[in-house]
């Protein structure tokens, strides 16, 4: 292990005994009692050093006999240390690519913010290479989402749409005015490479059929350009995602309003057919007018502002980033919207229903444990301010406490 303290926090002395990491409330946190030696010594947590040769440095410092050992340990279980050559192989492989790592070092230190393990973050941005995804829709959004991906490291994203690239397609970030005319899925993978810091090796258009062997995707985005698509997801246009078990996540604009979820996790969270069951129970003219706005095809340009488009894109690409790397994120089981003028994001829950035939409703409601963190004795590490995330009696300032 060659420890570092994560670069991506910046560091300040809020006193002479009390060092803070990090500015915002939802990273910062404070590491007190601390003596000035101890202080100094943090600056040789950099990487370049192994724990032995930390050690010695220790000792020319007069640091106590383990007093290293037990700094590293509690740093690392603080969350604040990253280790220069953790990850395992496919972190070794990506750092030999140092074109491709450059690339991606903004990522690697955002994601550094939300890993605790030393070599986690790494690890987590060298995996994102072997993942699979599929955009279905090569929009305003869909091109520009897919293009987000590919740009954040995700090995090999596929888009599926048909027709022709039309001038009002076009988006900075995903599909270029010279590809006006060309075909609409062609164009959304030559903007995909582009994007791509490595440059993955061209495929056909993804085949996945069980026949062929191929593995399947990680996760299908549905961005349709069909404003009534995004509005009113089609169950039926899910179905082979439930049957197979694809977990898959809805975005897109409809009118003046950006959407983006739910994250479906088939058979455990609310699905497309779970959303129509509940918006008829709700709305007893739902099912006519949802009838009466699939059967006739407009022919005018669909409403679809760019920086909306570009916004929900953003979004979509980050809730799809933050379920690759292994987390859920809250677009499982809500649907995000954010509408022009006002622009104010709130999230619309999506129970599974019963009366759907996705059985998710069977599986019960999920548990969330607590994330707060023992409180010590000793030294200890404290968030200035802590963001309530749920609502309950607020709590005093700086209580989540971790030993170092």
């Amino acid at each position: 292990m060659h420890p570092m303290v994560k670069p991506a926090l910046r560091r300040g002395w809020r006193d002479l005994k009390t060092v803070q990491f990090g500015m915002t409330p939802a990273h910062a946190m404070t590491l007190g009692p601390m003596d000035l030696a101890t202080g100094s010594f943090l600056d040789l947590l950099n990487g370049t050093r192994g724990l032995e040769l930390l050690r010695e440095e220790g000792r020319r410092m007069d640091l106590p006999d383990g007093h290293v050992d037990r700094l590293v340990r509690g740093l690392a279980r603080a969350g604040l240390l990253d280790d220069s050559r953790g990850g395992g192989p496919a972190a070794d492989a990506l750092r030999k690519t140092k074109e491709v790592l450059d690339r991606l070092r903004p990522d690697l230190a955002s994601l550094s913010l939300t890993t605790s393990t030393p070599g986690d973050a790494i690890g987590q941005l060298a995996a994102r290479r072997s993942q699979r995804v599929q955009v279905r829709g090569a929009g305003r959004v869909g091109a520009v989402l897919a293009s987000l991906l590919a740009g954040a490291g995700v090995g090999e994203v596929d888009v599926l749409d048909g027709g022709r690239v039309e001038p009002w397609d076009v988006a900075p970030g995903g599909l270029p005015p010279e590809s006006v005319g060309d075909r609409r899925d062609e164009s959304a993978r030559r903007a995909v490479r582009r994007a791509a810091p490595d440059r993955p090796p061209r495929r056909a258009p993804a085949q996945t059929s069980p026949e062929d062997g191929e593995p399947g995707f990680s996760l299908v985005i549905l961005a349709p350009r069909d404003d009534v698509a995004v509005h009113a997801p089609d169950p039926a246009a899910a179905e082979p995602l439930m049957t197979s078990g694809t977990p898959h996540l809805y975005a897109g604009v409809v009118e003046g309003t950006g959407v983006v979820g739910p994250l479906v996790l088939p058979g455990e969270t609310g699905c497309a057919g779970c959303l129509q069951e509940d918006r008829a129970d709700r709305d007893p003219a739902w099912p006519r007018l949802i009838a009466q706005w699939r059967s006739g095809r407009q022919r005018q340009v669909r409403p679809c502002d760019l920086t909306l488009a570009t916004t929900v894109a953003g979004l979509a690409a980050a809730h799809a980033l933050a379920f690759l790397d292994g987390r859920v994120p809250s677009s499982a089981g809500a649907r995000w919207e954010v509408s022009v003028p006002a622009l104010h994001w709130q999230a619309r829950p999506l129970q599974a229903h019963p009366a759907c035939s996705c059985a998710a409703a069977e599986r019960g409601k999920g548990e969330h444990l607590s994330e707060d963190g023992e409180s010590h004795e000793t030294m200890a590490v404290q968030r200035p301010s802590e963001q309530c995330r749920e609502a309950e009696a607020e709590r005093p300032a700086g209580t989540w406490r971790a030993h170092v």
